[in-house]
């Protein structure tokens, strides 16, 4: 399945991406200490006696380690019978190895033997120049042009989570070429992306993504202009290290008992969102009922704020003034907060459902949606929040845009035409919404084939491109001006 996706702006990878080096014993020892190990520590052995907050050392990491990779050299297939090696040995029949059999000849006559005045002649080399054609090709393939549109998508397939960095060419024949161009694996299920282009390794502008993930505390940052890379170049938050203790049940058994890094999330990672004002600033939401603001270059947090009561699922920073943020959480609200205030209450919306995702009006200061997990969307204008009034934080709008019984994933405006929203469903469906005056109507659906739609966002390059994916695992480019009532309604404003 594909669970988050991001648009990459064009121009931004390298032509050819960078190898990844192997990684030093010093990162491999930090990926060791970091538990990555711990879960093959017997903890089943319930007649030790107690240990409280005990941590597990350097030694016990080692053994983990080695039991880990030590099970497979006690396999069948780890040695070889004395009688096998003679039987293969006689098989061989070394001993006569240097005679040959009558009638071989040791020259032959064939083609191979003549003398031919020019390559062009020789049939062994007659070939060269295609060989040659086809090596251009192939680097033609592997090299990504600035007028390529580029997609990374969060993906797990088979208990396998990776990132896949999708190409989109377009052609003047009107039939699209996508493929994937490289794929970095992830250890964890990943759960939301955002690209950053903050210059984490120097330089004006860099190319790197930033994922949140399934049950870790853990915001990876990975170099998307490295190929084959094997560890993040930055982590925000995460354990620092396991410690074991012992509590008093019915029967003695041990419990680890993670330690954290200072200022990290303490579970899973559901939301991000990068600053593209601010660019070294990334906002994250947590199953820990907590909002934070990271600082990627220096890889600490700055803000934490405790706003939610139950696990935090969108934030999103406005537009146009960067240090206002936006969060949505299963306690069914949304909170207006000010970086620059963090302590202060904010402006807080009840929404009557579970929020599923959020998106300011790039289009407008002052107004945003919010999908739920009862099908619906709404509308709202903070200005009526700052006037004070409760009875004004009802919402501008409320469509039941998919089945009640299905929540409304994702949504995504379109930056080129104003007030023109795309919403994904559960229910596998994606629709286009008109909103303006304040008055919702549906454009067009789409059933892309996709399964339980997770993720959609337009491209900021080309705006009528749609990014689809979905519980089937498929990446889906809907070119929405093909549907005849889009080009209708917008066909002049294609850039």
């Amino acid at each position: 399945m594909i669970t988050a996706l991001s648009w990459i702006p064009k121009g931004s990878l390298k032509a050819v991406p960078d190898a990844a080096e192997p990684p030093s014993k010093e990162e491999i020892k930090e990926l060791i200490e970091s538990g990555a190990f711990v879960g093959s520590v017997d903890g089943s052995n319930e007649d030790e006696e107690e240990i409280e907050e005990e941590e597990i050392s350097e030694v016990d990491h080692a053994k983990a380690v080695a039991e880990a990779f030590g099970k497979s050299s006690n396999s069948k297939t780890s040695s070889m019978e004395v009688d096998e090696v003679a039987a293969a040995m006689k098989e061989l029949d070394m001993d006569n190895y240097d005679e040959e059999d009558d009638g071989i000849e040791l020259f032959s006559s064939g083609i191979g033997d003549l003398f031919y005045a020019s390559n062009e002649l020789d049939p062994y080399l007659k070939d060269a120049d295609d060989d040659d054609d086809d090596d251009e090709e192939d680097i033609d393939d592997t090299t990504i042009k600035p007028t390529d549109s580029v997609i990374i998508c969060a993906r797990n397939e088979d208990e396998v989570s990776h990132l896949e960095v999708y190409v989109y060419e377009e052609s003047s024949n009107g039939s699209p070429n996508m493929y994937v161009h490289h794929h970095i694996v992830i250890p964890e299920f990943p759960l939301c992306t955002a690209w950053i282009d903050c210059p984490l390794k120097g330089g004006d502008k860099g190319n790197f993504v930033a994922i949140g993930s399934k049950e870790t505390p853990t915001i990876e940052i990975w170099d998307l202009d490295v190929r084959d890379e094997v560890l993040p170049c930055v982590q925000l938050g995460g354990i620092e290290e396991m410690k074991i203790s012992k509590k008093k049940k019915s029967k003695k058994e041990k419990i680890r008992k993670p330690k954290y890094k200072e200022g990290s999330h303490t579970d899973s990672v559901l939301g991000l969102a990068w600053n593209k004002e601010f660019r070294n600033i990334l906002a994250s939401a947590s199953a820990d009922r907590k909002v934070k603001v990271w600082d990627v270059a220096t890889g600490q947090c700055k803000i934490t704020m405790e706003h939610h009561t139950k696990e935090v699922q969108a934030v999103a920073w406005n537009h146009y003034a960067p240090e206002v943020l936006l969060s949505g959480s299963f306690d069914q609200t949304v909170v207006l907060k000010d970086g620059r205030q963090p302590s202060h209450s904010g402006f807080k919306w009840s929404v009557m459902s579970d929020v599923e995702s959020l998106a300011w009006n790039p289009h407008c200061e002052h107004s945003f949606v919010v999908s739920l997990e009862d099908g619906t969307v709404k509308g709202f204008d903070i200005r009526a929040a700052q006037s004070g009034s409760d009875s004004d934080l009802r919402p501008s709008f409320t469509i039941q845009a998919h089945d009640q019984d299905k929540g409304v994933s994702s949504i995504s405006y379109n930056t080129s035409a104003p007030n023109l929203l795309a919403t994904g469903s559960m229910d596998k469906t994606v629709k286009l919404w008109d909103l303006s005056n304040n008055e919702p109507s549906c454009i067009t659906s789409h059933k892309p084939k996709a399964g339980a739609v997770f993720s959609i966002s337009f491209s900021v390059d080309n705006p009528f491109l749609l990014a689809i994916g979905g519980s089937k695992g498929e990446l889906h480019v809907w070119d929405t001006l093909l549907d005849a009532n889009v080009s209708r309604k917008y066909a002049s404003k294609q850039s």
